[in-house]
């Protein structure tokens, strides 16, 4: 039973994850694949401050969520006032530099990871409490997503996408709009990553390497890009695919390149077979309906 739980809670944080990451790379248009550093960084933040200074773990998770939302904006806003492609560059190597810092900083565990973080609820309600709280956490995740990209909100970020320069020459800020964005979506996946921290009381940095981008990415693509229930469906299949590889008796040395080769091949299949996903993408905007003009003279 403890074994069901917990696989239901990495599918609630997968599918917040994925949602979260959807809204950058999808309805936003932004190159980004980094989103596991932010992931990381909402997890030893809150795990840190919880810890270390005694604060309450539920303000503890608010402070990771908002320090991940403020080093993404602090990476974004420089590199898209040159182009949106720099941003790929520039989280690329934030993620590997934080992932080095963290592997390297005594008070974070260094490379042998994080422990004794506090728990929450656990001890009081249950893991099945735990369980509910991240299921909530992930559809309000997901509702989050849907109302933003079928808004007023959603329509904007859908025009800047398809045409900056058409968007800018209307007077919108495109920067402005796009770090914002960055910001949401990663404040989000550190909520996640301080949920995963006080529920399994221990972090390494390999958990957040380029294999996470690598699942969170093939989440989305295998889902459906743009699209509210796709990420949820990638989620759900692709977090419970490796489990089940796991019962087959393999070494290590071979389970965890054979998950990572799992991954890159799933979105190379569909990106050539089903490059829509598992859900096509409708469009977010439609034309107001078109009604016949009435026709002068009638009576």
């Amino acid at each position: 039973m403890d074994y069901l739980i917990t696989l239901v809670i990495l599918i609630g944080l997968s599918v917040a994850l994925a949602s979260s990451f959807n809204l950058i790379i999808g309805y936003a248009g932004l190159v980004s694949i980094a989103h596991p550093v932010f992931y990381a960084i909402g997890a030893y933040v809150s795990a840190l401050l919880a810890r270390d200074l005694g604060l309450p773990v539920p303000l503890a998770m608010l402070c990771g969520a908002l320090a991940a939302a403020a080093a993404s904006a602090a990476v974004a806003l420089p590199s898209l006032r040159v182009s949106g492609d720099y941003l790929l560059i520039a989280s690329i190597g934030f993620q590997l530099g934080v992932l080095e810092a963290i592997k390297n900083i005594s008070v974070t565990g260094g490379a042998g990871g994080l422990t004794n973080i506090p728990a929450f609820l656990v001890q009081d309600g249950g893991k099945g409490v735990y369980a509910a709280l991240v299921i909530a956490f992930a559809g309000l995740t997901v509702w989050l997503n849907w109302r933003i990209a079928h808004g007023p909100y959603g329509r904007a970020l859908s025009a800047m996408r398809d045409d900056e320069t058409a968007f800018a020459g209307l007077g919108r800020n495109a920067v402005a709009m796009k770090v914002a964005v960055f910001a949401f979506g990663s404040g989000i996946a550190g909520l996640a990553g301080a949920l995963y921290a006080h529920y399994f009381r221990f972090v390494t940095p390999e958990q957040f390497e380029i294999l996470q981008s690598a699942a969170l990415l093939t989440m989305v693509v295998v889902g459906g890009v743009r699209t509210t229930w796709g990420p949820v469906l990638g989620a759900v299949l692709l977090q419970a695919l490796p489990q089940a590889i796991t019962f087959v008796d393999l070494p290590p040395a071979i389970l965890g390149p054979l998950q990572g080769l799992l991954f890159t091949g799933l979105v190379l299949v569909f990106m050539v077979l089903r490059p829509q996903g598992l859900i096509a993408a409708g469009e977010v905007w439609h034309p107001a309906k078109k009604y016949p003009a009435k026709t002068r003279g009638a009576a």
